[in-house]
């Protein structure tokens, strides 16, 4: 048990370390595209204008709060169970405070009950936290797959990034990011394996709990890999400019003339109407210039400010205390 403590501490470790350099890309990629614009999408229909300094950004901040959980499960996973035997504790005057302090544990699981009925939480709670990163990195794919299609013709990759057809010499196809996106979604199952696999169980050891390591352990090493093969592609990305003259997209402005009629004093309700009695007439005139300033917007990222966030996070991990202390026992 405190085995499978001290791994989990460790690969959460291994996984944050990962983590970090893929989200200074993603900043990095947000501020140097983000004058390039591209459609924005609801329901998978044209919205309102978007950028690549938008789209990189979102996900370099999902990535904070995604560390934010691996912290919580790392919290978790940080208190020594060593010394609650069987599970009902034990005649010898051992010292777990010791042993706690030796391993560089936080703290205790105190009561020898509860130490013993860690066993499957611990493993669900450290999945979840991978879950959140895989989502997002799945997330992410999916945008990746869909703006290199022809159809939309946002972005594009060197040729040793992508595979062609067997038969199709025009195909360019996005296999990395498929393959991410489903080893992600197959992680995303891992707590609900879990969950099950401990269903019903009562209080004290059983031997299902043996099982929990077969999925789980693995998938620290397939997430890793996901987000290293994430970070080559983007960072061979190739962004295509100039996306919205291209008139199909006119009426993702169709917001930004509202928008101007109000502030000269147009009632909302009443400018609304106004543009949509204008696109249904074929009379719909925009301009492609817009200047959002306020937070978060195209205009203000807030690259910084997310990196403050970040940068939180990253100090909250108590690394350099609990590598010292292991240090400190192998000498």
């Amino acid at each position: 048990m405190v085995d499978i403590k001290l791994f989990l501490r460790n690969e959460l470790e291994e996984l944050v370390n990962v983590i970090h350099p893929f989200f200074e890309l993603l900043q990095s990629q947000s501020e140097k595209h983000k004058n390039h614009l591209l459609p924005g999408y609801t329901h998978l229909q044209l919205a309102m204008p978007s950028s690549f300094g938008l789209w990189f950004g979102a996900y370099a901040e999902s990535l904070v709060d995604d560390v934010l959980t691996i912290k919580a499960a790392y919290d978790v996973v940080n208190k020594n169970p060593l010394g609650s035997a069987a599970g009902y504790g034990s005649s010898f005057p051992i010292n777990r405070t010791l042993t706690t302090q030796l391993l560089g544990f936080a703290d205790l699981n105190y009561n020898v009950i509860y130490a013993q009925m860690g066993r499957g939480k611990a493993e669900r709670i450290a999945a979840q936290s991978l879950v959140n990163i895989a989502d997002t990195l799945a997330k992410l794919s999916m945008d990746a797959c869909l703006y290199l299609n022809q159809n939309f013709d946002f972005i594009s990759f060197p040729a040793e990034l992508t595979t062609g057809s067997s038969i199709m010499p025009h195909k360019k196809n996005p296999d990395v990011f498929e393959l991410i996106r489903s080893h992600c979604n197959r992680i995303k199952a891992l707590p609900n394996e879990i969950m099950l696999m401990t269903t019903n169980l009562p209080s004290g050891y059983h031997r299902d709990l043996q099982l929990l390591k077969e999925h789980l352990f693995p998938a620290f090493k397939t997430l890793k890999n996901c987000i290293e093969m994430a970070g080559l592609m983007l960072s061979n990305i190739e962004i295509k400019e100039n996306i919205l003259t291209d008139e199909k997209y006119k009426y993702l402005f169709s917001v930004e003339e509202v928008n101007k009629l109000v502030n000269t004093g147009t009632p909302f309700r009443d400018a609304y109407k106004k543009i949509g009695l204008d696109i249904e007439a074929g009379a719909f005139k925009y301009d492609i210039e817009i200047n959002h300033t306020h937070e978060g917007s195209i205009g203000n990222l807030c690259t910084s400010e997310i990196k403050k966030q970040m940068q939180t996070v990253m100090e909250s991990f108590p690394f350099a205390s609990v590598n010292k202390a292991l240090d400190c026992l192998v000498q």
